[in-house]
C-alpha cells in the first residue's frame, strides 16, 4: 500500500459529497483505497470508506483521520468503480450505494469473530498415567482418555457434550498440567450441522457440452468475452453446466459468484454446490438476509480473506468481495426479484454484466424464459446465445391443458377453485402415489370482505386495496402495509348483517383441497406459513421424501425446484397478473406459467399441467401452452417497439408521494414543467398521472414516466433537475431507472 498524505472519503451519512482528510504519519502504513476509517465530522465521529489516496488537497481546514478500522482495505478499486457506475446509472447518491456494497454488520464493525475455547493434550500421555488417575478421580481419567487420543485441538463444548462430563472436570485436568485450553476464533457456519453428499460431474449431452465449451473458451480469453445467455427449457440441465463451468474457473485460479433469484432457492442451490465442491469445506460461502449477524460477518470475511472461492446468494451477493473473479452466474435471470425496490434501485443482472466488464470476467445469464431485454441483446449480437432445446435424458416436456373457467362457472354456477378436470387428475395421481403441485400467486383465505346490501368492501385505510381475510388468525390484513383489523360482525358502512367473503387465496385452496381429498397429505407454502427460519427447508425435505402428496403455494414454489415424482401441476388462476396496468404483465404471465409448468414430469413419468383461466386465448397463455418462447418473443417485441418500451427505449419512473393529495399533485406538475425545460425532444416525457395503486401506506402517489435511448444522459439530467427543485418536507420523490413495476 503506497503511503498517502491525504485521503478522500465517503462518510456513512447522506451529505451528497466526498470529503478530504489528513493522514497522520502513525496511520500512513495502514490506510489505502477501500479502507474503513473513523473520521471527525462536524462535532462527532463517524465511519467512512476511503475512495482515493491524494498527494495534496485544495480543501480548507482539513482535519486528520482518527483511526483505521481493520488490518486491510475491505473494498477493491473495481468494486468502488462499480459503485460509481451504479450511482450515475440509477440516479442515486454514492453513499446509498455504499450501504448496499457493505453489509451493515461489516460497516458497523461492532460484531467480531466469536472466540471459543479449544482443548488439547498438554503432553504425551500413556495408559499407565490414565490408570493411576482413575483410582483417585475416575471422571477426570475418563475425560483424559479421550483428550489423549486427539490429534489436534477440539472445541471444549463439543468434547464435554460428547463425553457427558462437565467443565469442572476439564479445569481440574488443566490444573494438573495434563490438558491445555486456548481461545480460537470459531467460524459461525450456517450449514455446520448439515451433511453434504459428495457428487461428481454428470455426463453432458451434445447441447450441454457445446454450451460449456463456449463458457470455457470465454474463461480463456475474458478480455473480449461477451455475456452468455444460456436459454434452456425447464429440466434441460442448466445447473450442471454452471457447476462444471465453476470447476473450470477454479482450475484456472479464478473465483465465482452464483446469483439465485430469492432466498428460498438458496438451500437447494447450496446443497448442490457444497456437494460438488465437498473437497474444500470452506470453498462455498452463502450471503443472504436470513443469516444471523454473526453468520453474515463470518461468511463475508471468509470470502474477503480468499478462503471461500464461490459465493452464493440473492441479488446483494453480486457485491461479494471475491478476489480474481472469473465467473458470475445469474440463474433465472428474468426474475423480478433481482430488481431492488428501494434505493439504490439496481438490477442485479445488469450490475453483474457491468462488474464482469470491469473485472474482465465471464458472466452467464441462465433462464428457460429469458427477459425480453436479454433475449433481444442475444439476437442482436450484444450477448452470445447458447441454447438447450431438450430436457436431460430425453424426458418429454409436460402436456399443458387449458381449462376455460367461464364454462366451469356456467356448469357449477359458482366460482370453481378446482375444475372438474383438475379434480379428476389429482384423484388419479393420488391413486398412483404420484405428487401434485397447485399454484396460486395470492395469499390468504378470501381476498375481500363484501357487503351484499350496500356493495362496500373492507378496504385498507392506508392503501388503495381491499383487506384480505386470513382464517388461521381470524383477521383482515393488508399485504402492502401490514395493517390488520378485526372481522366486523356487521357492515361498518350500512350496519346490515350482510357480509360475505369473496375471492380466494392459497389458504382457501389448501382448505378446499383437504375437504375434497380428506385422506391426502396437503401442505401450504407461502409467506404466511413459512415464518420460521427452517420451515422452507423442512417442507421441501418432507415433499422430497413423499410425506406430502399435494403442495399448495405461491411463486415460492414456482421455479428451480426438482422433484421427480411430481407429475401434475395445477395453475389455479392464470389471470391474476395478466390484466395489471403494466407493459410487462403479459411477459410475466408467460414466464410464470412456463416456470411453474416446468416442475412437472422431471422423473420417468411424463408430466401434465392444467391451466385454469378466464382468458384462454390470451397470447401469453397460448404460447406458454405450446412451449413456444420464440413465437411469444416475436409478437411481444413488435408491441414493445410500437409503444417505445424496453428493450427499444430505456424508462425512468419518477414517483411523487405525500400524505396530502393536492400537495403531491402540485409537486408532480411543477416537476414535469421543469423536466420539460431540461430535456431535449429526443426524450418522451409523460404527463403526471395518479399511480395505478393511488394510495400506499397512507400516501397519495403520482407517476411521471420518461423514455429515451441515452440513459446515462437522461439520468444525469433528471438528477440535476431534482437537485435544483425544493420540495415540501412532506413530499418524497423517488427515481426508478429501468423500473420493473409500474404500479
Amino acid at each position: 500500500m503506497a503511503k498517502a498524505n491525504y485521503i478522500r472519503v465517503i462518510i456513512d451519512r447522506a451529505i451528497h459529497r466526498e470529503l478530504d482528510y489528513l493522514v497522520p504519519e502513525t496511520l500512513a502504513d495502514r490506510v489505502g483505497v477501500g479502507s474503513r476509517v473513523r473520521v471527525p465530522f462536524r462535532d462527532k465521529s463517524t465511519l467512512a470508506t476511503v475512495v482515493a489516496a491524494l498527494d495534496h488537497s485544495e480543501a480548507e481546514g482539513i482535519r486528520p483521520i482518527e483511526a483505521v478500522i481493520g488490518e486491510a482495505p475491505i473494498l477493491s478499486e473495481q468494486l468502488l468503480e462499480l459503485a460509481r457506475w451504479i450511482s450515475a446509472y440509477y440516479c442515486c447518491p454514492i453513499e446509498t450505494v455504499m450501504r448496499s456494497l457493505l453489509p451493515q454488520v461489516i460497516r458497523r464493525a461492532e460484531v467480531g469473530w466469536k472466540k471459543q475455547l479449544f482443548v488439547r493434550p498438554a503432553r504425551k500421555i500413556d495408559n499407565e498415567e490414565i490408570e493411576k488417575l482413575r483410582k483417585r478421580a475416575p471422571r477426570q481419567a475418563e475425560l483424559l482418555e479421550v483428550i489423549a487420543q486427539l490429534e489436534g485441538a477440539m472445541r471444549a463444548a463439543d468434547l464435554l457434550r460428547h463425553t457427558s462430563l462437565d467443565n469442572q472436570t476439564l479445569r481440574a485436568l488443566v490444573r494438573r498440567g495434563l490438558a491445555e485450553l486456548h481461545e480460537e476464533a470459531a467460524v459461525r457456519d450456517p450449514h455446520a450441522d448439515e451433511q453434504f453428499i459428495a457428487t461428481s460431474n454428470l455426463v453432458l449431452n451434445d447441447e450441454q457440452s457445446l454450451a460449456l465449451k463456449r463458457i470455457t473458451q470465454a474463461l480463456d480469453s475474458p478480455e473480449d468475452a461477451r455475456p452468455i445467455l444460456l436459454h434452456g427449457v425447464t429440466g434441460s440441465g442448466k445447473t450442471e453446466i454452471y457447476l462444471q463451468a465453476i470447476r473450470a474457473a477454479l482450475e484456472r485460479g479464478r473465483s465465482a459468484i452464483v446469483l439465485v433469484p430469492e432466498i428460498s432457492l438458496t438451500p437447494q442451490t447450496v446443497e448442490g454446490f457444497k456437494g460438488r465442491f465437498a473437497e474444500a469445506q470452506d470453498a462455498v460461502a452463502v450471503l443472504h438476509s436470513h443469516l444471523s449477524e454473526g453468520e453474515r460477518h463470518d461468511e463475508w470475511h471468509k470470502i474477503h480473506s480468499g478462503r471461500a472461492r464461490i459465493a452464493i446468494g440473492p441479488r446483494s451477493a453480486v457485491f461479494a468481495p471475491l478476489k480474481s473473479l472469473g465467473l458470475i452466474v445469474v440463474d433465472e435471470e428474468h426474475e423480478n426479484t433481482y430488481k431492488q425496490e428501494e434505493a439504490p434501485r439496481y438490477h442485479a443482472r445488469d450490475v453483474a454484466v457491468v462488474r464482469a466488464k470491469i473485472e474482465k470476467c465471464v458472466v452467464v445469464l441462465g433462464s428457460a424464459t429469458p427477459s425480453l431485454e436479454s433475449y433481444h441483446n442475444a439476437t442482436t449480437g450484444k450477448y452470445r446465445l447458447a441454447t438447450l432445446t431438450q430436457r436431460v435424458d430425453e424426458k418429454q416436456m409436460p402436456l399443458m391443458r387449458v381449462v376455460d373457467l367461464r364454462q366451469e362457472r356456467r356448469k357449477e354456477r359458482a366460482i370453481a377453485i378446482l375444475s372438474g378436470k383438475l379434480r379428476g387428475a389429482i384423484a388419479d395421481r393420488l391413486e398412483k402415489r404420484e405428487q401434485t403441485i397447485l399454484f396460486l400467486n395470492r395469499r390468504g383465505f378470501s381476498t375481500s370482505l363484501l357487503c351484499t346490501n350496500c356493495g362496500e368492501a373492507r378496504n385498507c385505510p392506508n392503501c388503495s386495496v381491499a383487506l384480505t381475510f386470513h382464517r388461521h388468525v381470524a383477521r383482515l390484513s393488508c399485504h402492502l402495509c401490514g395493517h390488520t383489523a378485526a372481522v366486523p360482525k356487521k357492515c361498518p358502512a350500512c350496519g346490515k348483517d350482510a357480509l360475505i367473503y369473496a375471492g380466494f387465496g392459497t389458504e382457501k385452496v389448501e382448505s378446499t383441497v383437504s375437504q375434497i381429498f380428506p385422506k391426502a397429505a396437503v401442505r401450504r407454502m407461502d409467506a404466511d406459513s413459512m415464518t420460521r427460519k427452517e420451515a422452507y427447508r423442512e417442507t421441501l425435505r418432507s415433499f422430497r421424501a413423499g410425506k406430502i402428496e399435494i403442495l399448495v403455494g405461491t411463486q415460492m414454489i414456482a421455479k428451480g425446484l426438482h422433484f421427480p415424482n411430481v407429475t401434475l401441476v395445477g395453475i389455479i388462476n392464470a389471470d391474476l397478473a395478466l390484466h395489471l396496468p403494466d407493459f410487462r404483465a403479459g411477459e410475466r404471465t408467460f414466464q410464470l406459467l412456463t416456470q411453474v409448468a416446468g416442475r412437472a414430469g422431471r422423473g420417468e413419468t411424463p408430466g401434465e399441467v392444467f391451466v385454469q383461466t378466464y382468458t384462454p386465448f390470451s397470447p401469453s397463455i397460448q404460447f406458454a401452452r405450446h412451449h413456444d418462447f420464440a413465437g411469444y418473443f416475436q409478437q411481444e417485441l413488435e408491441f414493445r417497439e410500437r409503444c417505445d418500451f424496453p428493450p427499444f427505449k430505456h424508462a425512468i419512473l419518477i414517483t411523487i408521494r405525500s400524505g396530502h393529495e393536492e400537495r403531491a399533485k402540485f409537486s408532480a406538475e411543477t416537476l414535469m414543467r421543469r423536466l420539460k425545460e431540461s430535456l431535449s425532444p429526443e426524450f418522451i416525457l409523460g404527463d403526471p398521472m395518479p399511480a395505478p395503486l393511488e394510495k400506499l401506506q397512507g400516501e397519495f402517489r403520482f407517476h411521471i414516466l420518461i423514455r429515451g435511448e441515452a440513459i446515462m444522459r437522461l439520468s444525469r439530467l433528471v438528477r440535476e433537475t431534482l437537485n435544483k427543485l425544493p420540495f415540501p418536507e412532506d413530499v418524497t420523490v423517488t427515481v426508478d431507472v429501468d423500473p420493473y413495476q409500474l404500479l
